[in-house]
């Protein structure tokens, strides 16, 4: 295996010594244009490339930031990394993303990944409802953001949506349509966002004057749409089928939305279906999904401020105050939940 090139044997190439070498890389303004001429030229002969990551580490300074989100096969999570790299890159930094898949021992490794690179910070969207990955992790010191997630009971800054005003939003709309058996498709019950989107949805009901038992929850151990079209089939096997679904992103909505499909059960008029994230796809769906609209792009972008802001402040030696942001979602109706009864 071929050896690396290094700054001694740019420096030797050239004729110069390693100090030389270091400032026409740092300070090229400092050295002889002839001298600079000789160095570059060494450089492009041997193929050198600066070691950022020692660079960093002598600086103690890292120009990555981490993060980590739930699934990258969601379009909600594609669009929340797209506002944090843009934040980034503004910033003059880079964003290193992973994906926990929805498991808290992925996401306890790459958390260790993060620490061991000594990244800037992270913005991360928790897997583990315990808490002890976050718990073991702020040992290294290195500042965090929980986004699409409230930092209750800690001091981290957290951007979020307001998860029960958007269940509330998605059923109060059903609700309104004349519907008064529900079906909840909820994912995964140990994630909190699942749980909040199921409270305002019970407080929908409430206020509409039906009980808990309105609503029929149908768990799944994934938010994707294979979890969605599993949801479906168990839907169809009810005896009392409700006439209505929430489902808590739009992965499950559209698996649920093939499902019935594939069993020639037409949506709205036998089921009416109402997803939550408002992802490209929803829109594009055979029936256009209704949907709860979380500002997923800003969400990124507002995460990877508050990061920004802490990195510098403690560079800087100020200081931080913790803030929690929280967002409102927003209904869009289409007509995956028209149908008049």
């Amino acid at each position: 295996m071929a050896q690396s090139v290094g700054i001694k044997d740019v420096a030797r190439a050239a004729g110069v010594s390693v100090g030389t070498v270091s400032n026409v890389i740092n300070r090229p303004d400092t050295v002889a244009t002839e001298t600079r001429a000789r160095v570059l030229s060494a450089i492009d002969r041997l193929g050198y490339v600066r070691s950022e990551s020692a660079r960093q580490l002598r600086a103690g300074r890292s120009r990555i930031m981490g993060l980590l989100v739930l699934d990258m096969g969601n379009p909600f999570f594609v669009d929340v990394a797209r506002g944090a790299e843009r934040a980034a890159r503004d910033a003059g930094l880079g964003v290193m993303v992973c994906n926990s898949a929805q498991n808290p021992g992925e996401e306890a490794e790459y958390l260790s990944l993060f620490a061991e690179q000594r990244v800037r910070g992270v913005l991360l969207t928790p897997a583990d409802a315990t808490g002890r990955n976050i718990d073991a992790f702020r040992r290294h010191n290195i500042p965090f953001v929980l986004v699409d997630r409230v930092a209750e009971g800690t001091t981290e800054c957290s951007v979020s949506v307001d998860d029960v005003a958007g269940g509330a939003l998605a059923v109060r709309h059903l609700v309104d349509a004349g519907h008064r058996s529900l079906a909840y498709v909820s994912g995964p019950p140990g994630l909190h966002q699942v749980r909040d989107r199921r409270i305002g949805a019970l407080e929908a009901l409430a206020e509409a004057g039906l009980g808990p038992d309105a609503l029929r929850e149908l768990p799944t151990e994934r938010l994707d749409v294979a979890a969605g079209r599993d949801a479906g089939a168990r839907l169809l096997g009810l005896a009392d089928r409700p006439t209505a679904v929430f489902c808590a992103n739009d992965l499950l909505a559209l698996g649920v939305l093939q499902a019935m499909f594939a069993a020639g059960v037409s949506v709205p008029d036998d089921l009416a279906i109402v997803g939550y994230d408002d992802i490209e796809f929803a829109a594009a769906a055979a029936v256009p999904l209704t949907s709860v609209r979380q500002p997923a792009v800003t969400m990124g972008a507002l995460a990877a401020g508050l990061l920004l802001e802490e990195t510098e402040a403690a560079n800087a030696a100020e200081r931080h105050e913790h803030r929690r942001v929280v967002l409102q979602p927003e209904l869009v109706v289409r007509r995956s939940s028209l149908a008049a009864r």
